[in-house]
């Protein structure tokens, strides 16, 4: 379905992205910065909660890491969680009426009937892909491998279908509802602080990337629409099929996303031992992730 957006001749507009992975680079760096200092100020989470419930990653990622070192996984899980609703409930508003556009009530087709041949070749792609993703231990593997083995297919130019509109209407039915059932529950009395701060963790994190859409689109070499879409720290696969749907560059905007949450999930962990190694010691020392047991004699 991403994979379709990947094209010849992407390969030759890939080069003119790097203002803009920097753009984005330095705005996810500034962003959780802002949003640890939200945390500690405002929502008074402890340190640890507070910086793996900043850095806008994969939610899974961050939880399960925030927890091997110490960090309240419950809370972090409901602040990407919220935060991710947030970004997805207020981007297809902002373009509707701020930017006033026509945004369809459904995916755009991209206009190549779909052949048999299509059909086998997309659908390997799902059937491989995955599990494919899953061994290699790529982030939000059910949807990178596919989309990677796609945009493959894409690029060299062995198909140009696209899965018809109904089937990435389906896909984001499926995806609003899976991001719905995080709260399941859950009573909103119990969370409602930890709500109310991955809310407000969201909107500063919305906020932030409308205005360096607005005012560092030029010089990033993207329109403010794509790069809103490309900054704006949604789900990989919630802002990739906002994307599609309103026919923005989705294969510009999920490069990005990857390139974000790969960003993250390695360097925002490796950070956290450091400075936390440097300025405790001995049984205050923030522990090393925790390993599997192993067997006498391994």
């Amino acid at each position: 379905m991403l994979g379709s957006a990947f094209t010849p001749e992407i390969l030759s507009d890939a080069k003119k992205w790097w203002p803009a992975v920097i753009t984005m680079l330095l705005f996810v760096s500034i962003g959780t910065a802002a949003c640890y200092v939200y945390f500690r100020k405002i929502a008074k989470f402890d340190p640890t909660t507070a910086y793996f419930s900043s850095a806008p990653g994969g939610l899974s990622e961050m939880a399960l890491v925030g927890e091997s070192y110490g960090g309240n996984v419950a809370a972090i899980s409901l602040v990407h969680t919220t935060r991710i609703l947030i970004v997805v409930g207020t981007i297809p508003v902002y373009f509707r009426y701020v930017q006033g556009w026509d945004v369809p009530p459904s995916p755009i087709d991209n206009g190549v009937a779909l052949q048999w041949l299509d059909i086998v070749l997309l659908t390997g792609c799902a059937v491989v892909g995955v599990p494919l993703a899953d061994k290699l231990k790529l982030p939000a593997g059910a949807l990178v491998g596919p989309m990677i083995l796609s945009a493959a297919l894409h690029i060299a130019g062995l198909t140009h279908a696209a899965p018809p509109a109904l089937i990435v209407a389906i896909a984001q039915i499926v995806m609003g509802a899976g991001i719905g059932c995080r709260f399941s529950g859950l009573s909103l009395s119990r969370v409602g602080t930890i709500i109310l701060a991955g809310a407000g963790s969201g909107l500063l994190l919305v906020t932030g990337a409308a205005l360096t859409a607005i005012y560092f689109a030029t010089a990033a070499g993207q329109t403010s629409e794509a790069l809103l879409l490309a900054l704006a720290p949604g789900g990989l696969a919630e802002m990739s099929l906002i994307a599609l749907v309103i026919g923005s560059q989705t294969a510009f905007i999920s490069l990005m996303h990857m390139l974000r949450i790969v960003f993250v999930v390695l360097i925002v962990p490796s950070l956290f031992r450091l400075f936390a190694g440097q300025s405790l010691t001995g049984e205050d020392a923030i522990p090393s992730p925790e390993k599997p047991n192993e067997s006498p004699g391994d």
